[in-house]
């Protein structure tokens, strides 16, 4: 199919702003073309004319989705009182059922606001893929490897990592229509996790080159011990050998760094998903996010849970990072609106390694979205300065003017509406659900 619109926004490297300009997708649902509809190649289909701005989905680098049913729980303590007193024993009360349910209403809130990819870490997580293939998202899933107590009712972190390994060597790390599931492996942190977990987890990730999503150093008070005994976290990770040539590793929050941590990630090309309204609610700091993206660091944006965020609307976050690296530089333009828009499209993906997806490019993924220019945000319609258009969108427009959304080529959201789930039917499954899982 060939889709038109006045804007196109690639997301490429230099952000540029298309007019009048095409986007053609082929059988496989990959891109063939993004351009200007003046010197475009005969259109490969059916076209379907767009009236607003066609951009790729943003990329929600650390997410723990299936949390939908936990929002409001424990709301005003710090992480790990958070996590221990209300969190973890809630969780212990989930089946696989409840986790697809929790994950589903999550995914058609994503796809709702432009998310076509999340990276997911949790658990039961045949279920978080047979939900997000029933809303049509896309998901890196990284099954969560955790020895904390309570836990060892899913199995020693043993058993864990070996069950992820034989996914992935039965399964390959990426499959489903439009290859939207990749298995990569999660680790929850260093706190909850022996030295010689980590470094096996490291290893077998290495062996099958997947993606390792990892929190590292989101409060001051995690991980003490730690670093009283290796100096910190990435220093550890690094002595180990998780961090390595070759590794693919995502850093999930990487809130308190010093000078030396930021120069570990950097040497390792290490990527970062920067949380900073899950870091903001929870009180765990203000990443550095300038001085990452400074070291070259691949930086992208996560939501974290529901629980802790308690949205999953990631243009909230761009919106966020901008803000806190303004004021904590006392530079206005520290971060653009347009930097915070690849934050949350190309610098995810840089983030987990991938150079199919966070832009319009020809060969990636046809993965969408189609943004109203009817929305209060385009008052002086989309006939202006692009640097304009782009402060509209970010400052303004983001997640309420999502119309349409597009994952390898299939349309999942119409007109704001999921394609493919009746959404008020799973949100009565997973309220049925709740009460069972909340109430000690």
């Amino acid at each position: 199919m060939r889709l038109t619109a006045p804007v196109v926004l690639p997301c490429d490297e230099q952000c540029t702003v298309l007019r009048d300009a095409v986007v053609d997708v082929d059988d496989a649902g990959r891109l063939a073309y993004v351009g200007p509809l003046v010197g475009a190649p005969p259109a490969p289909g059916a076209v379907r004319s767009l009236t607003g701005i066609l951009m790729p989905g943003l990329i929600n680098a650390h997410a723990h989705t299936a949390m939908t049913g936990m929002r409001g729980l424990g709301g005003d303590l710090p992480l790990m009182r958070w996590l221990t007193e209300v969190i973890w024993p809630a969780e212990s009360r989930m089946d696989a059922d409840d986790v697809r349910a929790g994950m589903l209403v999550g995914v058609v809130e994503m796809l709702r606001a432009g998310i076509t990819t999340s990276v997911e870490m949790y658990f039961y997580n045949e279920a978080v893929v047979d939900a997000a293939l029933a809303a049509g998202s896309r998901a890196v899933v990284t099954p969560g490897i955790i020895a904390a107590p309570g836990w060892d009712r899913l199995g020693s972190w043993q058993q864990m990592l070996e069950g992820i390994n034989r996914w992935i060597d039965a399964d390959g790390l990426r499959f489903g229509p439009g290859e939207r599931i990749e298995l990569g492996y999660g680790p929850h942190a260093a706190y909850t996790l022996p030295a010689e977990a980590l470094a096996a987890a490291g290893a077998a990730a290495q062996q099958r080159g997947a993606l390792l999503h990892i929190h590292v150093a989101e409060t001051t008070g995690e991980d003490t011990a730690i670093r009283a005994a290796h100096g910190s976290v990435p220093l550890l990770l690094e002595n180990l050998g998780v961090l390595r040539s070759g590794a693919r590793v995502l850093a999930a929050h990487a809130v308190q760094l010093s000078d030396t941590d930021i120069a570990v990630l950097s040497r390792h090309r290490v990527g970062v998903a920067h949380c900073p309204g899950s870091n903001g609610k929870l009180a765990s700091g203000i990443a550095r996010l300038l001085d990452l993206r400074a070291a070259g660091i691949a930086v992208g944006l996560g939501t974290d849970g529901p629980a802790s965020h308690d949205d999953l609307d990631l243009w909230t976050d761009a919106r966020l990072a901008a803000l806190l690296a303004r004021l904590t530089s006392g530079d206005a333009a520290a971060v653009t609106a347009t930097q915070a828009l690849l934050l949350a499209t190309r610098g995810g993906a840089a983030a987990l390694g991938r150079d199919d997806l966070g832009t319009l490019r020809a060969g990636g993924w046809a993965d969408l979205v189609h943004i109203g220019a009817d929305d209060p945000a385009f008052a002086a319609g989309l006939d202006v300065p692009d640097a304009q258009l782009l402060a509209n969108l970010v400052w303004t427009a983001g997640a309420r003017a999502v119309r349409d959304v597009w994952v390898a080529g299939e349309q999942v959201v119409e007109n704001g509406r999921s394609s493919r789930v009746d959404t008020a039917q799973a949100h009565a499954a997973l309220r049925a659900r709740v009460s069972r899982i909340t109430t000690p």
